[in-house]
């Protein structure tokens, strides 16, 4: 367990740090068993201590720690209920992605490492934060999904390890980034779903993305 804790806290120090966050906005979880571990409410994550991180019953929704869960619990809870597979789950408001999705737009492959990495990405319409109805319309996306991109709000990432799930937030925030700086100098060329597929089959892609599940 002190394993895990101690990858919440490395991680969430990378989402502030990386700007992928600011002040107390964005939250993440691990799972452990039947529990869950997330970042409590209010906090700033590049505080919270490994004794602070909140564990709930991911079955009942159960809080068992003295604080307060952050207020996006439900979309975690929803998230490990919906694919046993899924062992971490992080939510952040990157820049560039909100920017891009707010537009209608999808962001497209335009440089190897996204496509062959983030193999599906969904977008849910904007729903209000911390309700029921963002965790229902996250629900039915989760199990097919490694990014959600949700318009005018933020991004959520799933993996089989905090670090994978950070990598695939880090990926789909650089790919908005790219495609909103080449749209201000020209008409970008993306990726076909050819050259992706061929990116995707690449032994050297298969390989560095084993090493994101250890």
């Amino acid at each position: 367990m002190t394993q895990i804790l101690q990858e919440l806290s490395i991680y969430s120090v990378k989402l502030v740090d990386s700007g992928l966050v600011v002040g107390a906005g964005g939250n993440l979880s691990a799972r452990k068993g039947k529990y869950m571990y997330i970042s409590p409410s209010g906090f700033d994550l590049k505080e919270v201590t490994e004794n602070e991180w909140v564990k709930v019953e991911i079955d009942s929704g159960k809080v068992l720690s003295d604080l307060k869960p952050s207020s996006e619990l439900e979309m975690h809870l929803e998230c490990y209920r919906k694919d046993q597979s899924i062992q971490a789950v992080l939510h952040a408001h990157p820049t560039y992605s909100v920017a891009v999705s707010s537009t209608g737009k999808e962001i497209p492959p335009m440089f190897p490492d996204y496509p062959a990495m983030v193999k599906s990405v969904s977008y849910i319409d904007y729903v209000i934060p911390t309700t029921n109805l963002i965790a229902e319309k996250v629900g039915e996306v989760v199990a097919d999904s490694q990014a959600i991109v949700m318009r005018n709000h933020g991004v959520l990432t799933v993996g089989t390890t905090v670090k994978e799930a950070y990598f695939y937030m880090q990926l789909t925030e650089e790919a908005a980034k790219v495609y909103a700086i080449s749209l201000a100098v020209g008409n970008p060329r993306t990726l076909t779903e050819q050259e992706c597929d061929d990116l995707r089959n690449l032994s050297a892609e298969t390989y560095r993305s084993s090493l994101l599940k250890k």
